[in-house]
């Protein structure tokens, strides 16, 4: 720790309030030393994803001002090699501000105008200034929203959506090994008319299928930057050209499509494109949790459970039982969909909150967002390489219960009627025996059985 009566460690730098002692190895200033000596708050820190985004657009706001003639070349190419450092995680040290500070995330604006600035200063030897060079034609009220859209759609489309559709591969390959194998289905935890395991893995790839859809129909939404705004959407002090400039040069360095909020004053308002775009991961959330307890279900024994499926044995299972293995990977994947579940709304109660002009609820809001996104790419990524890969079929459980299954009388219904068959279902329960038993013994002929309770025809597949 810096002792603050030893000058060595600090040097002075002043802001509108005043003078403030910032350690003398940081570049940056005043306003980020007060945010972090007056939020010590949890653990959590701005995410860095966001300081990425952030130092990005910062260098599509410059090169777009020197386009337009707002900043002087030499100032503005020195703030495009600072911000070139930070995405390049040369100065990671420098952005250690709290995620609950305030909800306009002027802080975070700040410290990275105060990084960049005190960098670009010594790149090109004249003072740069963090607010009147580096958040020229800006506001935190238009930057921050447009750096959360920035990292919402890097997180998706860079991290969630490989991961998706990975995985979805991956179960789809099991769905081409297990086409022929043909299993009792459930419904309502009972017994069902029979389909393959391969067709029951195929919903599972659908689900991913959808989901991936319903995700990519949001992102042109979150696409639209409030860059041009300014405080409250007028763009008060922003040259007109600037929005619409800055949000194609950030197009330009992301290698992704943004444009410029056709309406300012909605843009620094409302996070409803944010909302939409989560509600995606929630969807996909509300799959992998199905798919997963799904898994582990049929993965369940090995001797007194379903038993239909093997599941990986990466681990022990219990410090008490030797031998025991549990379904890890299903539950570290369901515990993830709890979270995100859970994230949708905090995410929906921030985007409700603000008053007027400005929502001030966006650190909060992408926090939970990022974490949903960081975790789900996560999660499915060992999931399929720990789980999904090593599946493998339990062929005679399989056939044991596809054979055994009552509900297989569904076949019988068309040709002797509903009624007539249900009592030979209740006879093969009541009495204990085979449903062809019960069926001949009711009056239909072994042959007439034999041709019409075929479990194949019963899958539709030949």
């Amino acid at each position: 720790m810096l002792k603050n009566d030893d000058p060595k460690n600090f040097r002075v730098e002043k802001d509108s309030l005043g003078e403030v002692k910032v350690p003398a190895d940081k570049l940056w200033g005043a306003q980020t030393q007060r945010s972090l000596e007056n939020f010590k708050i949890g653990v959590e820190k701005m995410p860095i994803e966001v300081i990425l985004a952030f130092a990005l657009m910062k260098k599509g706001c410059a090169i777009a001002n020197m386009k337009l003639g707002m900043i002087e070349k030499n100032m503005g190419e020195a703030i495009c090699v600072a911000c070139d450092e930070i995405t390049g995680r040369e100065h990671d040290g420098e952005f250690p501000l709290s995620v609950w500070q305030t909800g306009s995330g002027t802080q975070t604006n700040m410290n990275l105008n105060e990084v960049i600035a005190a960098r670009a200063s010594q790149i090109c030897g004249v003072k740069v200034h963090p607010n009147d060079h580096v958040n020229c034609s800006q506001s935190s009220n238009d930057t921050f929203p447009s750096a959360i859209h920035i990292t919402a759609v890097n997180s998706v489309e860079d991290n969630v959506i490989p991961s998706l559709k990975n995985l979805r591969d991956e179960i789809c390959v099991k769905s081409d090994e297990f086409s022929d194998i043909v299993k009792v289905g459930r419904t309502h935890l009972q017994d069902a008319a029979p389909l393959t395991l391969g067709q029951e893995f195929s919903g599972y790839a659908a689900m991913c299928e959808r989901c991936e859809a319903m995700i990519k129909s949001a992102l042109p939404h979150a696409k639209t930057l409030a860059l041009g705004g300014t405080a409250v959407g007028t763009g008060l002090n922003c040259h007109p050209e600037f929005g619409a400039l800055a949000a194609s040069e950030i197009s330009v360095l992301a290698g992704k499509k943004f444009v410029s909020a056709d309406n300012k004053f909605h843009a620094l308002t409302s996070h409803d494109e944010i909302v939409m775009l989560h509600s995606g991961l929630k969807a996909l959330a509300a799959d992998l949790m199905k798919i997963a307890n799904d898994i582990r279900l049929l993965g369940s024994g090995p001797r007194c459970g379903i038993g239909e499926l093997f599941l990986p044995e990466n681990e022990p299972g219990s410090s008490i039982m030797p031998g025991k293995v549990n379904p890890t990977q299903c539950e570290a994947l369901s515990m993830v969909a709890v979270q995100v579940i859970a994230n949708d709304t905090a995410v929906a109660l921030a985007a409700s909150q603000g008053n007027f002009e400005l929502n001030v609820y966006m650190p909060v809001l992408i926090h939970n967002f990022l974490q949903s996104a960081r975790l789900l790419a996560d999660a499915m990524d060992s999931f399929r390489v720990n789980c999904v890969a090593g599946i493998r079929a339990n062929r005679d459980v399989i056939d044991n219960y596809a054979r055994n299954s009552i509900m297989n009388v569904t076949a019988l219904a068309p040709h002797i009627g509903y009624d007539r068959a249900a009592k030979i279902a209740q006879k093969a329960a009541r009495d204990g025996v085979s449903l062809r038993q019960a069926a001949v013994e009711s009056g239909v002929s072994g042959e007439d059985f034999d041709l019409f309770v075929d479990l194949k025809k019963m899958c539709n597949i030949k």
